[in-house]
Formats: C-alpha cells, structure tokens, sequence
C-alpha cells in the first residue's frame, strides 16, 4: 500500500512537470509547439533569415557535416548514455575538426574563430567527464555557439530547427538544434521527452 501511494505520488509530480513546461513555454515564448498532444495551438515558427556572411558552399558543406555529428551527439544526450555521449563528443570533435577556416576570410574568419574555441572546449570538457549533468551543460554551452556558427555562414539548403526547454537548468532554460521539428528533450531524456518547443528553422 505505501508502495503504491508513492507511485502515485511520483506520477502527481511529472504530471505536474510536463504541464509547467507547457504553461511556461505559452506565457513566455513565441514558438511552436510539437508535443504528443495534436489540439495544442501552435503558433508560426521564426523562418530563417540569410546567413549574415556570403561563404563558398565548401564551408558551408563542412559545418553542415559538423551539424550532423552534433545532432548524433544530441541523440545520446536523448538517450541519457554519458558513455555514448563521450563517443559522439569524440566523434564530433573530429567532424568540428575538419572544417577549413582557410574557406573565410576578414570579418567571417574573425567571427568564427569566435564561435569556435568555445565549442572545441565543450566537446574536450563533455568527453572528459562521466556525469551526464555535467556533460548536459556544456553541451548546452556548445549549443549556443552552433546556433550562432549556422546563423552567421548557413548550413548551405540543410534544415536545423532551434529548439528549447524552459525547465532545464532548475527553470533557467535551455536551447538545443535538432535536425528535425519532433521535439526529443536532450536536457530530460525519457523522463521528459517532449517538453519543449521549436523557436526558428535554420538552413
């Protein structure tokens, strides 16, 4: 009896996870929502404006081959395997590795020499620990870089969708890109696995 009153209790709690996930994500952001439920209002996703520099579609070909590393590594972070995360971070790390900044040059090479060094330290810093929180937050610190890599020089006609968690973190929030619109939570793995929301479509 006590057993099944604390599973009771346990189920009370996500519940009420989920539904503060979906009432902050109404309240505070204009995004679009895919969870399982199809009657929940959705609201237009921000389409992507064009890369702020001109870059050779080489360049481009190589973050994109670099976003697919990643998105691997993303699906570990879903899986909540910090061994298999540590694997997709090596893995990563070698695709990040193989991009020529010798492709840009002026205010681009500047630029992503800028958004570079933080997301080659997330990588070392994810593969050197074994705690998945740990590794969640520097992937979280990665994330944002990658945004900002794909904003600024394209992913040359290849989709990423910006997506975000408004629970992770203790509530603070978290952004995370995702190469398709279904949301699969890195930041909760199964314990929420759809909480969150697309913010923008990148290419």
């Amino acid at each position: 009896m006590k057993t099944t009153s604390i599973q009771f209790s346990l189920a009370v709690i996500a519940i009420g996870l989920c539904s503060a996930c979906s009432g902050n994500k109404q309240e505070s952001h204009d995004a679009h929502h895919h969870g399982d439920d199809p009657t929940a209002a959705e609201t237009p996703v921000r389409e992507a404006s064009k890369p702020q520099f001109q870059v050779n579609t080489e360049f481009q070909q190589q973050l994109g081959e670099f976003f697919s590393a990643y998105v691997a590594l993303k699906d570990a972070f879903v899986a909540s395997d910090a061994d298999k995360v540590k694997t997709q971070a090596q893995a990563s790390g070698a695709a990040l590795e193989k991009i020529d900044m010798k492709l840009l040059s002026g205010a681009a090479h500047n630029d992503w020499m800028v958004y570079l060094a933080p997301m080659q330290a997330s990588l070392r810093d994810i593969e050197a620990s074994g705690d998945i929180e740990a590794q969640r937050k520097s992937f979280s610190t990665l994330s944002d870089n990658l945004y900002k890599s794909i904003k600024a020089f394209g992913l040359g006609g290849k989709e990423a969708y910006y997506e975000f968690c408004p629970m992770a973190f203790d509530n603070k929030g978290g952004y995370w890109l995702s190469d398709e619109e279904k949301i699969r939570n890195p930041y909760f793995g199964d314990k929420m696995l759809t909480c969150g929301n697309v913010e923008e479509k990148l290419q």
